[in-house]
């Protein structure tokens, strides 16, 4: 059975760049489809349990970083990184390897090379935790919060800037993404999501909406005390539960 890859970065270019490479540089190998973030790129491994996952180190959702820490042994992670000054001393490639940004064939006929021995030999992946750490201190901004989401609207895919965003709604198993262009989703629950997010930006004001700060203009108490929020296109309104009307007391 041959090997099989994911790939998973938040620049589509320079992972369909690397995929290019990969298919000239070991064509028996099983590319999956591209995760565009960490928290596609760590389902896709869950479900598909690839041999080998390149893995940018910043990426939204989760960095690379972040995703390596939950994955499972079976799987060989390479690091895909422009930290070459932080990146080389904190790599032991004997433990993790990388490849810089922009790929060249030579390193990654090298990196290549190295995971078709480990996988001839059956070779378990070692523990990572160590070299995480060491990677976690060398790299500025590798535990850095959602950039982008990739939301659905009717059968297009968009790309989305999260200060964008006006506020996230829980929807079954989805999340609603509101913008001020309109509605779309996001197939992953409001609870996955949240932990992705700025608190200091996203306020939760409701067990399934999470609010961009940035975009509340007001707020307003009804007769019953109830709080609600009024956003900055003049008209939106969204209720606070009584559970988070408190953050409200000084506005």
């Amino acid at each position: 059975m041959n090997a099989r890859a994911l790939i998973a970065d938040d620049e589509v270019h320079l992972a369909e760049h690397l995929r290019a490479r990969l298919a000239e540089l070991w064509p028996e190998l099983e590319v999956l489809p591209l995760a565009a973030n960490g928290l596609e790129a760590l389902r896709a491994i869950n479900e598909d349990d690839p041999d080998v996952a390149f893995l940018d180190i910043r990426m939204p959702g989760l960095t690379g970083i972040e995703l390596a820490r939950r994955v499972d042994t079976r799987t060989h992670v390479v690091f895909v990184t422009a930290f070459d000054q932080y990146a080389v001393e904190a790599f032991d490639r004997e433990v993790v390897d990388y490849v810089l940004k922009p790929v060249t064939d030579e390193r990654l006929a090298k990196c290549v090379e190295r995971l078709k021995r480990k996988l001839a030999a059956a070779e378990r992946p070692p523990a990572l935790d160590e070299v995480l750490a060491k990677l976690a201190r060398a790299i500025p901004g590798s535990t850095g919060k959602l950039r982008w989401v990739r939301a659905l609207k009717g059968e297009v895919v968009h790309q989305i800037a999260v200060d964008d965003v006006l506020y996230f709604q829980a929807s079954d198993k989805y999340t609603c993404v509101v913008t001020r262009d309109g509605e779309s989703l996001i197939r992953l629950a409001l609870s996955e999501l949240a932990p992705q997010l700025d608190t200091e930006v996203f306020w939760q004001i409701h067990r399934g909406t999470l609010v961009n700060m940035n975009e509340v203009s007001s707020t307003r108490r009804d007769m019953s005390g109830r709080v609600f929020v009024r956003l900055k296109d003049e008209k939106t309104e969204l209720p606070v539960s009584r559970a988070y009307s408190h953050l409200f007391k000084q506005m």
